[in-house]
């Protein structure tokens, strides 16, 4: 009650924020009759002054009024576009690193050129994040003509283009793109081996477009670069066939939390069939030795039970397409982990791919908190601001529209059945038709849309072939009579290819649009249609007078329609089902309404619904019937949209939860992360690694005396004959270990001292047989494959490590910091583990040559799955690392001779100061330590 009043004495704390940006709209504004007198060159010449300005000490925050101010006359004189006021708040929000909230039509991709431009003055790049390929190329193409005309270079990064093309568009000022493109180049820079072959140059600042649907919605989903393994498509095929012959009472499914397992009848069973079919040779199921096949038969049933093909995944040219939730985009190139890809393919009867092994992945979460700035803008941020502020620490500031809004939002209808509620949709479509007023249906999921449709047309109503011009005609033809012309378009994945038409003609008088979900579409539903689509395509090949004519046509008659769409009640949206997120409602019903046009949104639901059904509708259909609730009737009343919404709510926390916890076991992988990429880039930067080489040889040495001798142990204790085995693997020498122990008063320590001796001298008999400036390029190589090879097989060990930590809960301990305390073990164990396998490469290397290659090695194939995907074992060992690509780099290379700089002065105070440290020099700092125990620790 209190909050309620302050909030209309004092205004909301948006509505404080907001307040605070007028001083400079009106700065803006008062600039503006100075700027428009400017000429083209004198207003392009203002990029150079201002970051002159810049580098005179002047931030960006000091430049913002005049550059903003520029970029509005830019846009003018560029797109015949001006930013509105409530457009320039939106920029500075962005330009602050805050999320803009902006309702659909108020202009984003237009807003985001301020903030974009502004940043781009630091010469350190700025990327403009979009969800697909098409609105990459289509913003940087047409919001590239005010960059370029301010003197900037645009970039944009798309699926299939070469490394020098990525790089060139990376060096740009401004670089557009998709979050997977950016996501993947991360990963891919970061398995190079030399910087000539990276193509980022650094995350300085993102403006991340649809911001909720790539920070919330994806977040779950890390981004995989992995490799095949071996092929096992007979076992999946195999036991593909048996699922069928399961009863229900073999398994049991939860819908709700979407989980399914056998039961102990299943369970026997399953194991009666593994062995008809020879697949289970030995053992009971769930032997220790058994435990891949449980794995396969676990995910077969999931893809049989769980996924439901054409709402999960279609199935295209022979392939198992995922379908994005929330978006209702096909997602190629994306797949499931943990073989549940390959169980669908299967199933599906398709070509089953061979399963793949992870060689790098990140989150989406963790890869945009690498931007020292970040912002986002989407129509729907409002509902996760919670989510934001915490992971992302992002705020969320809600625009003004620049005119009000004027749409009518009804109250939810509520059928007993799903039959019930078909019925009403299509009767609302007659009504709706009758007065040409254009409607956007809204469902779950293809198959859902396609239903829909089928029932349309059984009615009378004809799909449009948007690749048939014919078909954009019969609905022109319609509107100009005014009559009812029962002609429909559905927008779904099937379909995406027609999607930018189908969208802009869905505010034609009459048209009727079913479509899976409207987040990210890009592309704004105009009523009376697009003039720029319908230019584009009635124009083609029309020059001079007759194009002019054509298209002043096109104008009139747009026009017109536009008049008879808002006569009719503007845009009329139709919910079928309401989705678990409330903003995938919100994003529905934001298509309605722009710019102050009129509109209206209704939702149309039913007990059957999935939502409603999952969380307990049977007592408010018994409950219906009691109060005699007639076939027909629905139910109508602002308490069903709160309970809907509360029920939105729970979803919209559990899966919160859920993505905050899987955030937190992510965290302490992208804490080991960066310490690998760090120390991969400080290699890769060295002229020569000889003094870390020799620094992994002394600590082999170090931890080979450790574990054989124990510290303060009599000599009977020592175990020599296990050194001198592992002298022999991991170091390559035949060293007298067994008559030094035999030595009287000898120690530990002198028997390290002698077998570092020993190694160094053999070591250098090689370097001096293979060529120094050969063997130094050899070392680098060397190590930055093993540290390659380890991390994968680190990131094998961390999955495992995850899938069974949570059981440590049974016993009363927290799972996180039990996977903290045991990751870090195994982090320790790579650098133990990096430190042998380099050493024992370098001193068993041989160097032959062979002639180059005519193409650099190629990095493995990228694919998108789902989080925690299941490597298998098998992978090679750091010890066998191959040098396979050395021979051809050695045959090519330039081994001149290099001359070092004198070390500089060392300041025990200053870290700065102390340059590169080898890690058993004692530490700098004085404390009396080797440099590893000290500040030279890793974790």
């Amino acid at each position: 009650m209190l909050g309620a009043l302050a909030k209309k004495i004092f205004g909301t704390a948006n509505d404080r924020r907001l307040k605070t940006y007028a001083p400079k709209v009106k700065a803006i504004n008062a600039l503006e009759p100075q700027i428009a007198a400017l000429s083209n060159d004198e207003l392009r010449n203002r990029t150079v002054e201002f970051r002159e300005q810049l580098a005179n000490g002047k931030s960006l925050d000091d430049l913002l009024v005049p550059a903003f101010a520029t970029v509005r006359e830019a846009a003018k004189r560029t797109l015949g576009q001006r930013h509105f006021d409530v457009q320039l708040i939106g920029g500075m929000v962005l330009h602050e690193g805050a999320i803009a909230e902006m309702r659909t039509g108020e202009g984003k991709t237009l807003v985001a050129t301020l903030a974009v431009y502004l940043n781009a003055l630091a010469g350190k790049g700025v990327h403009v994040v979009t969800v697909n390929d098409y609105l990459a190329k289509r913003d940087s193409d047409w919001m590239g003509q005010i960059y370029r005309f301010l003197g900037m270079s645009v970039g944009c990064v798309v699926h299939d283009i070469s490394d020098e093309e990525r790089a060139a568009a990376y060096a740009a000022d401004i670089t557009y793109g998709t979050n997977n493109e950016f996501g993947f180049d991360y990963l891919r820079d970061n398995m190079k081996f030399e910087f000539a072959q990276m193509v980022q140059r650094g995350h300085n600042y993102a403006i991340v477009d649809e911001v909720d649907s790539i920070l919330i919605d994806e977040a779950r989903t890390p981004l995989i670069i992995s490799g095949a393994v071996d092929d096992k498509s007979d076992l999946y095929n195999t036991i593909d066939k048996l699922i069928p012959k399961l009863s229900k009472d073999d398994f049991e499914l939860d819908e709700k939390q979407r989980t399914i397992h056998l039961t102990d009848a299943g369970n026997e069973h399953m194991e009666e069939l593994l062995r008809e079919a020879g697949a289970l040779t030995d053992g009971a199921l769930y032997e220790a030795h058994n435990v891949t096949l449980v794995h396969h038969v676990n995910q077969a049933l999931r893809a049989h039970k769980l996924f439901q093909k054409d709402k999960d995944y279609i199935v295209r040219k022979g392939e198992v397409v995922i379908i994005d939730e929330f978006t209702g985009r096909m997602m190629p190139g994306r797949r499931y982990s943990e073989g549940l890809h390959q169980a669908l393919e299967a199933k599906e009867r398709v070509q089953v791919q061979p399963e793949n092994v992870t060689l790098a992945s990140i989150t989406f979460q963790n890869y945009f908190r690498l931007y020292e700035k970040l912002a986002g803008m989407t129509g729907t941020a409002a509902t996760e601001a919670n989510e934001f502020a915490e992971i992302y620490r992002l705020d969320v500031v809600e625009i003004p529209t620049n005119r009000g809004v004027q749409r009518r939002d009804d109250d939810d209808e509520v059928y007993r059945t799903a039959k019930e509620k078909l019925g009403a949709i299509l009767e609302e479509i007659k009504d709706a038709s009758s007065r040409m007023q254009p409607l956007l249906v809204g469902t779950t999921s293809i198959e859902k849309s396609e239903q829909l449709a089928e029932f349309l047309i059984q009615q009378g109503y004809k799909m449009i072939d948007f690749a048939d011009p014919k078909g954009l005609s019969d609905l022109y033809r319609a509107a100009r009579s005014g009559e009812p012309s029962k002609m429909l378009a559905v927008l779904n994945a099937r379909f995406h290819e027609q999607e930018a038409y189908i969208v802009a003609e869905a505010g034609v008088p009459g048209a009727i649009t079913i479509a899976t979900n409207m987040a990210g579409r890009g592309t704004d539903i105009q009523l009376g249609g697009n003039v720029e689509m319908r230019v584009a395509q009635e124009c083609a090949g029309l020059e001079g007078a007759a194009r002019e004519a054509k298209e002043a046509e096109i104008r009139e008659e747009v026009a017109k329609f536009k008049e008879a769409a808002l006569a009719a009640g503007g845009l009329y949206i139709i919910g079928t089902e309401r989705h678990e997120s409330r903003r995938i409602d919100n994003q529905l019903r934001g298509r309605s309404g722009r710019q102050g046009d009129p509109g209206r949104s209704k939702f149309f639901l039913s007990l059957q619904d999935d939502l409603m059904r999952i969380f307990g509708s049977e007592r408010m259909d018994g409950m219906l019937v009691k109060l005699g609730l007639q076939e027909g009737e629905a139910i109508v009343h602002p308490w069903i949209n709160k309970a809907i919404e509360k029920a939105q709510h729970k979803v919209e926390a559990r899966n919160f939860d859920i993505r905050k916890n899987i955030l937190k076991f992510d965290n302490v992988m992208n804490d080991q992360r960066k310490v690998i990429f760090e120390r991969r880039r400080e290699i890769m930067a060295e002229e020569s690694v000889e003094e870390q080489v020799s620094d992994m040889r002394a600590e082999v040495v170090d931890n080979l005396v450790s574990a054989h001798i124990p510290a303060d142990a009599y000599a009977e204790a020592w175990d020599v004959e296990g050194l001198e085995e592992d002298v022999r693997t991991k170091l390559n020498l035949d060293a007298p270990v067994a008559d030094w122990a035999k030595e009287e008063g000898i120690a530990d320590e002198e028997i390290k001292e002698r077998l570092l001796e020993e190694s160094d001298k053999a070591y250098e008999e090689r370097v001096e047989k293979n060529s120094a400036p050969l063997m130094r390029m050899i070392e680098k190589q060397v190590v930055l494959q093993s540290l390659d090879t380890l991390w994968r097989e680190h990131l094998v060990a961390l999955d495992h490590l995850r899938q069974v930590i949570g059981w440590r809960g049974m016993a009363q301990r927290d799972p996180l910091n039990e996977y903290k305390s045991e990751a870090l073990e195994l982090f320790r164990s790579l650098m133990a583990r990096w430190d042998e396998a380099v050493t024992a490469q370098l001193m068993r290397v041989e160097v032959s040559f062979e002639a180059p290659p005519s193409a650099p090695p190629e990095l493995p194939p990228m694919e998108m799955s789902h989080p925690n995907p299941v490597p298998l074992s098998g992978g090679v060992s750091a010890e066998m690392t191959a040098l396979e690509d050395l021979n051809a780099r050695l045959a090519a290379a330039d081994f001149s001779s290099q001359t070092l700089a004198p070390a500089p002065e060392r300041d025990p105070a200053d870290p700065n100061s102390w340059g590169k440290v080898g890690r058993n020099e004692p530490c700098p700092c004085g404390s009396g330590k080797k440099y590893k125990h000290c500040h030279g620790q890793l974790m």
